[in-house]
Parts: C-alpha cells; structure tokens; sequence
C-alpha cells in the first residue's frame, strides 16, 4: 500500500461510523512488565496509547517514551511560529502529558521532523538501546499513512525482532482515511484495549497540554490546528486499539 495523501482538515470518516466496529473488536487484557513507547511526534504517544500508559503506571509499571522527533515541522510556513520555536513549545507540552500520565522516563531522539525515513537505521539502533527480551515495544501502525509513522514503524519492528521485544502497533491517522472493512487494514491483528473512566479521562487530560496542535497558533491559514475536534474525537472517544 503506497502511502495516503490525505487533508485532516477534511472530516475523514466519523467517529460514529467506527465506534460499533471497534466495540466489536476482540479485547486484549495486556500483559505487559514494561512498555517503550516510540512516538514519531510528540502527542503521538498520548493519542495512540494515553489511557494504557495511565493504567500501566498506576500499576507501578515502567513506561518509557522515545520522542523521535520534536514535531517542530508541524506547522510549515507558519509566520508565527519558526521551526525552533516550535520545537521548543512541542518538547514543553511533552513534558507536561508525560507527567500527566505518570511517565517519568522521556527520551529526546531529536531526529528531523518530516524525514524520519531518512534515518531509519540510525532510529533502529536508537530503539534498540531501550529494548531488552520481554519487553513491550508500541510503535505506529505500519500502515498509519504518515511517513514519520510507517518509518518509525519499520525501525521498531526490526529492533524488536533483533532484542527480543513484543511489538504492538498502534493506529493515529488510519482512523481519519481508513473505513470499516477496509482491506488495506489488517483487521484480524486488531484488539480492543477497555479502559476505566479514570484512565480515559487522564487521557484527555494529557491531549489537552497539546494546545498548538490542537488550537490554532494565530488567524494565519498556515497556523491552522493540526488537531481539529473532528480529528480528537476518533483518538479521544474510541477504545484504544491496538495491532498484535
């Protein structure tokens, strides 16, 4: 599958148009001693995998995010906001969902945002050094349709076969291109992850630090949100699903 060229200004497909296909997914109780999670952006980690980190943590499980980039490409062209700038704004509200979550582990790879591809074998042996055999490795879904994602997804899927890690999959903008059925998606690896009201809503407590994503940075066209509602609702108000 070639990569989607898609526009998360458009509505995608709607939340409830999923929500009765994720319920019907198998549920997967995770087993997990400890989890690295590899963000190719900073908020990536939250939306994909908030509730489960919250969980994990609260139950004195080791969480570990690997921040590929520092997501300071998110707004190109801004006449507001230069790439330095940004990055130094998107590592902050990292910091602070991190902390949110109870993660007390975040590790700055500081690759170039928008170019992962470029370095994926150096982002290969970068994982590798957090992995050890049985630990759990979540990475992007590896047909998520964003470059940054499906090479970070590459990356972590050859790490963890080298170190003996379990890899989990997790989907961001699949949920905005993809459908229901859709064959490019391997729904048979798709689990449902149930997650308390607590969990959930320190989820959303985390996604909400991401205010220059998911607000306009000024009037500007070019600082419009990356996040707008209809994007947030499909990873704030779905289960989090994951692929096995």
């Amino acid at each position: 599958m070639a990569l989607r060229h898609f526009d998360q200004s458009e509505p995608g497909t709607p939340t409830t148009t999923w929500r009765p296909w994720v319920a019907d997914l198998p549920v997967l109780t995770p087993d997990i001693e400890a989890l690295v999670i590899l963000a190719p952006h900073p908020d990536d980690e939250v939306l994909g995998l908030g509730a489960l980190t919250a969980a994990l943590t609260s139950a004195g499980v080791s969480v570990t995010i690997l921040a590929v980039t520092d997501g300071e490409s998110s707004h190109p062209g801004s006449p507001t906001h230069p790439p330095s700038t940004l990055r130094a704004i998107r590592r902050r509200e990292s910091a602070t969902a991190a902390e949110i979550l109870g993660v007390a582990r975040v590790v700055r790879l500081a690759l170039p945002d928008g170019a992962v591809a470029d370095h994926e074998a150096a982002l290969t042996d970068l994982v590798g050094d957090h992995l050890t055999p049985g630990v759990t490795l979540a990475v992007p879904l590896h047909r998520d349709g964003h470059p940054d994602h499906e090479a970070a997804a590459r990356a972590g899927a050859v790490a963890a076969r080298t170190h003996r890690a379990r890899l989990l999959e997790y989907p961001i903008w699949m949920w905005h291109w993809s459908h229901p059925a859709d064959p490019d998606i391997d729904w048979a690896r798709a689990r449902r992850l149930v997650s308390s009201p607590e969990f959930a809503a320190r989820k959303r407590h985390a996604a909400a630090a991401f205010t220059s994503q998911t607000a306009p940075l000024s009037p500007a066209p070019a600082d419009r949100a990356v996040l707008p509602p209809h994007v947030l609702s499909r990873l704030l108000d779905l289960d989090e699903v994951v692929f096995v």
